[in-house]
């Protein structure tokens, strides 16, 4: 066997959305393809033959005792024309967050030179922070959204990236819609052929994603349009669904129908879409989405802000309905993962324990909602490869090599097991803690010394 290089440590990996493995000590064989080839564990009879020949090729990499291998995370759902706004007009009603604040920042996209400064610090935060695979929502323009792809290529970070279409003008602001549902579908197809004729040559590839902003930003005529894009390309789809009182009010008002209804109706809600936010999902709405395969990107640091509800993750995953995580950049205030996927546990136990305290507490809160670290670290990981359709997201013979190094934040003052160090890891892991990242065995932060 030829492997590029062998990462003797422990790690954890997550085998179901309850359950988190742990394996000590082990060899992480990695090959030219950027994929784990081998996993070699302490018992296993070629152990010391693999360990022994990796030191004579000098491809052996040994971890501290205090780090721990990851897979890389998976941010399902950013808005990178949005980066500038970080933590900026978060408790600001949602029309004023949009026109006064997002519209105006997203239309400067038109500007390369802009774009380029804006995403280059913003993929390479991502990176800092231990994510590795990134599905951005771009803007109108795309001559802002081939400097995301640049980006993303400079500092080996795997995006999934859309244009963004808003074609109906009387729900957009006067200078930032899209000229004609026929330009936004002809930008649309030209970005994707566009993203192709880049990935040439390229290690790790770019994908384009269809990507209607939501239903009130759209036509029905555009969304169909899409729909068929996506099935033409067999393209992944990104959108909103039901985020809030305002999305889930539109298809009611305007079309007695749901959301989602409306979404499945232009063919846009199926085994490759990923519809983020989600908050107000009714039963109805998770039964079809299990139906039609689509998963959801889970925002709960913005949800808090901008969500108007909480999402029964817990529900949906017992419906066999694929949930990643997304830091939805910038309606929520941090590029971190980990600070997100602490924000999905506080938020399903606030969910399951309810918040009003006027209500009596066996009446509060819904119960059996809440979720550990293991869901949380499968949604930051596994989770988010489902819904994205990648090999990754997990430490695995065949998946890509898109890892992170972490060491411990505090000295051990007393005796851990496995699942305590897991547990402080989900919780104390800052940017700081963050050793080195591999995305596709690539290294994208840190030394492999």
């Amino acid at each position: 066997m030829h492997f590029t290089k062998v990462i003797q440590g422990s790690y954890y990996s997550a085998v179901s959305s309850n359950k988190v493995a742990f394996h000590e000590n082990s060899l992480v064989c990695l090959n030219d393809e950027g994929q784990i080839e081998k996993i070699v564990q302490q018992d296993d009879s070629s152990y010391q033959t693999v360990l022994d020949q990796a030191k004579a090729d000098n491809i052996l990499w040994t971890l501290a005792d205090d780090q721990y291998l990851l897979p890389g995370f998976i941010d399902t759902h950013v808005h990178a024309p949005q980066w500038p706004n970080i933590s900026q007009a978060l408790n600001s009603f949602e029309e004023d967050w949009f026109f006064n604040y997002t519209f105006p920042l997203e239309a400067k996209f038109s500007d390369a030179e802009f774009a380029h400064k804006v995403y280059d610090n913003l993929v390479q935060t991502l990176i800092d922070n231990g994510t590795t695979t990134v599905l951005y929502f771009g803007s109108l323009d795309n001559a802002g959204n081939v400097e995301l792809v640049k980006s993303c290529q400079k500092f080996h970070q795997r995006g999934l990236i859309g244009k963004v279409v808003m074609d109906n003008p009387d729900e957009c602001p006067d200078y930032y819609h899209d000229e004609s549902t026929e330009s936004a579908l002809a930008d649309t197809e030209s970005f994707i052929q566009t993203v192709d004729k880049m990935n040439a040559g390229q290690f790790i590839k770019m994908q384009a994603v269809i990507t209607p902003r939501y239903l009130t930003s759209c036509t029905l005529e555009g969304m169909r349009g899409l729909g068929q894009l996506a099935k033409k390309y067999d393209l992944l789809i990104q959108s909103h669904c039901s985020e809030n009182n305002t999305e889930d009010a539109y298809a009611l008002d305007n079309y007695n129908k749901r959301d989602s209804e409306m979404l499945d109706e232009t063919g846009l809600l199926t085994d490759k879409a990923i519809m983020a936010h989600g908050t107000l999902l009714n039963d109805f709405d998770l039964n079809l989405f299990q139906e039609r395969g689509t998963a959801i990107a889970h925002c709960p640091v913005s949800n808090g802000f901008h969500g108007t509800a909480v999402l029964p993750v817990k529900k949906a995953l017992e419906k066999d309905i694929n949930v990643g995580l997304g830091t939805d950049i910038c309606g929520g205030y941090e590029p971190s993962i980990y600070q997100t996927l602490r924000q999905a546990a506080m938020a399903s136990a606030m969910l399951s324990d309810g918040v009003d305290n006027s209500i009596e507490a066996d009446k509060r809160g819904i119960g059996d909602a809440r979720i550990t670290a293991d869901t949380a670290f499968y949604l930051a990981t596994a989770g988010g490869a489902k819904t994205l359709h990648l090999n990754t997201g997990v430490i695995e013979e065949g998946a890509f090599a898109d890892l992170q190094v972490v060491h411990a934040k505090y000295p051990e003052f007393i005796e851990q097991t496995p699942y305590t160090r897991f547990e402080k890891l989900m919780y104390e892991t800052t940017t700081n803690e963050i050793d080195v990242v591999l995305t596709q065995g690539i290294v994208a932060k840190g030394e492999i010394k």
